[in-house]
């Protein structure tokens, strides 16, 4: 259940069968949690797939802009694999707790989070799953000013993910993609606050490469809008609307919030560009424009 509402997310957006998520969480699960079993090995599972959904509800929550609510999901998550007795996925909670902290620019506590989170896995996961927790610490170094170290961490996170085989990821991490595709991403927002937008420009290229729309036209979409704004900071104003007009036909459909961030960040620049009689930008913002209109909650 929660990989097929995982799936629905990620080619719908956050907010499509959000109600349906909370609800099986709050009924379904919370049933099955405080349920009798056989074994604690059984109960232990049963704990640790129930918080596999409140970390889906976390994260539709942020998807919508909720940070506080996403947050208090994750934390019921976290609750859950301790009583699971499951370190492992207890570091992927902090993981995202980490990530989320960045995303909403209060980075006072994300490297604790991040290094707490790489200790508990590491020489203990395999690589490709290791590399995951690497390129959070990267990112949260690289928002606090610790740009050296920051830039070793990429290198053995890059290290990590190419030596690894993506079969070998637990279920947790395996269904939120591709880890080639999520350490490139991460890779470009490190270079980003780094202030590197070539760099940044290229890992995004790379995730959005590795994510084919079809099934993932919400985080593709959003790489690829992070992509444009790379390609837009360095002055490349044709190639960064050519990327955001891919952007916009993956978004069709899509119920997010952060897209509707983005696509008022896209016209934002857009503006810019059009006062200065650029006509593809001019084109683009119309089509923008229609956007905004049709997915206007």
């Amino acid at each position: 259940m929660t990989d097929l509402f995982t799936r629905i997310d990620e080619r719908h957006g956050g907010q499509h069968g959000r109600t349906a998520v909370v609800q099986y969480l709050r009924s379904d699960v919370a049933d099955l949690c405080r349920a009798a079993f056989s074994s604690e090995a059984d109960h232990a599972d049963a704990l640790s797939a129930a918080a596999g959904v409140a970390y889906l509800c976390g994260w539709k929550a942020y998807d919508a802009g909720e940070h506080g609510l996403a947050q208090r999901y994750y934390l019921q998550a976290y609750a859950l694999t301790r009583e699971a007795g499951d370190d492992m996925h207890a570091a992927w909670i902090l993981r995202i707790l980490a990530h989320n902290g960045m995303d909403i620019r209060r980075p006072e506590s994300t490297v604790d989070l991040a290094d707490a989170a790489l200790a508990m896995v590491k020489g203990k996961a395999d690589p490709a799953t290791e590399s995951l927790f690497a390129i959070t610490r990267a990112r949260a170094l690289a928002n606090v000013g610790g740009g050296r170290e920051a830039a070793r961490q990429v290198r053995a996170a890059q290290d990590l993910s190419r030596s690894g085989d993506a079969a070998e990821l637990p279920v947790w991490a395996a269904r939120w993609g591709s880890p080639q595709a999520t350490v490139a991403s991460h890779t470009a927002k490190t270079f980003h606050a780094l202030g590197d937008h070539a760099n940044a420009e290229r890992h995004f290229a790379a995730s959005a490469r590795q994510r084919p729309g079809t099934g993932n036209e919400r985080i593709a979409a959003l790489t690829l809008a992070a992509q444009g704004r790379e390609q837009a900071a360095q002055g490349h104003v044709e190639a960064a609307c050519g990327t955001w007009g891919k952007a916009l036909d993956l978004l069709n459909g899509v119920r997010s919030a952060r897209a509707v961030d983005e696509v008022a960040g896209i016209r934002r620049q857009l503006g810019v560009f059009g006062r200065r009689g650029v006509r593809l930008a001019h084109d683009l913002d119309e089509r923008a424009r229609v956007w905004q209109a049709a997915h206007a909650s």
